[in-house]
This record gives structure tokens, sequence and C-alpha cells, in this order.
């Protein structure tokens, strides 16, 4: 039996949305997270090794971070439909698009935030608004992030601007998709 180990009004949020829209079989364990206002704390029933969430565990197996715990149960649910499976079109874009979530978009929010900059992020990440132009790309020639098809992906990119709602970029593109995204997850279709 597949379990989800997730809290509230966390980062775990949108796999939690993926888990309904999926219509997986899958049992939810919510547990308490430290949060950074200081409140909350690890609970000891939660298994992740740094006592974060979301955390998937499959058996004896077990995913953690959103963007691999999501390709783990598109591939497992494929007739939802929400993420390409190997040898469809698109797979290579999709699989992109949550590596980039993981190793650019979540860190230079972050790093936003919390105003940190230095010419080795730069170098390495890039910056805030040449990410912000990567996303913009592909929604100016499609209403998602794979064209005309709704996947994981456009969840899990968006997620951040339903948190950090300053950073949202004025461009249109991008203000359009992440509405588009939050009534997708809102009605679990």
């Amino acid at each position: 039996m597949r379990t989800l180990y997730y809290s509230p009004n966390s980062r775990s949020d949108t796999v939690v949305a993926l888990v309904r829209m999926l219509g997986a079989d899958i049992e939810m364990r919510e547990v308490t997270i430290a949060r950074q206002d200081g409140s909350g704390g690890r609970d000891p029933v939660n298994p992740h090794p740094e006592g974060k969430v979301p955390y998937l565990t499959d058996g004896d197996d077990a995913v953690r971070e959103r963007g691999a715990i999501m390709l783990y149960l598109t591939d497992a649910y494929p007739d939802a439909g929400l993420g390409p499976l190997p040898g469809e079109a698109k797979r290579g874009a999709y699989l992109s698009w949550l590596s980039y979530y993981q190793g650019v978009i979540e860190p230079l929010l972050i790093l936003k935030w919390a105003n940190v900059s230095h010419p080795a992020i730069n170098a390495g990440l890039r910056d805030f608004d040449t990410m912000i132009e990567r996303l913009a790309e592909p929604l100016r020639q499609g209403p998602w992030l794979l064209g005309e098809r709704f996947s994981a992906a456009d969840m899990l990119c968006s997620s951040p601007f339903f948190w950090f709602t300053d950073m949202m970029p004025a461009d249109p593109a991008i203000r359009d998709w992440v509405a588009r995204c939050a009534e997708r997850m809102g009605d679990g279709k």
C-alpha cells in the first residue's frame, strides 16, 4: 500500500491535489512539521529522514522531493493522463520541467524571498527574470507547459505562485496559466 505523508499548508499540498486528480488509492497520513515561524515540530510517525513532507512510501521503497513523487505517481496511474509515459510525445519536456522546478525555480524563488544574491548563483542558476522568461516561453505558444496537455508539471511549476503571490510576474502568459492551474487543481479535474 502506498502512503503519502503530508501536512496542510505546506509543499505537500500540490502532491495531495495530484493524488486526488489521479484517483489514486493511497493512504494519506497527516503529520506535523517544523514551520518557518517556529511552530510545529518533527512528527515521530513521519519516516522522512529530515521530517519533511511530502514523503511517499510504497512497500519497502520511498520517494521524496515533489518532482520525483509526482513522476512516480503519474507513471503509476497512467490512465489519468497527467504525465507522458516513456515513449510518449513530450516525455522529455515533462521530465525537464519537473527537474527544472526542483533545481532552478524553487531555489531562485527562495533566494529572492530571502534577498540573497551572488554572482555564483547567477552563473549556475541564472536569475529570477531569466527563470520567469523560461516559464513564459511555452505558455505564449499554448495553455500549458506541454502545449495543449495539462500535466503534473503545470501543477508543480505553478505552485509557488500560490504562496509567493508578491513574486507573481506581470507577464499575462504566466498570470493566466497560474489561474488556469488553480482552477484545474481546485476542482480536481
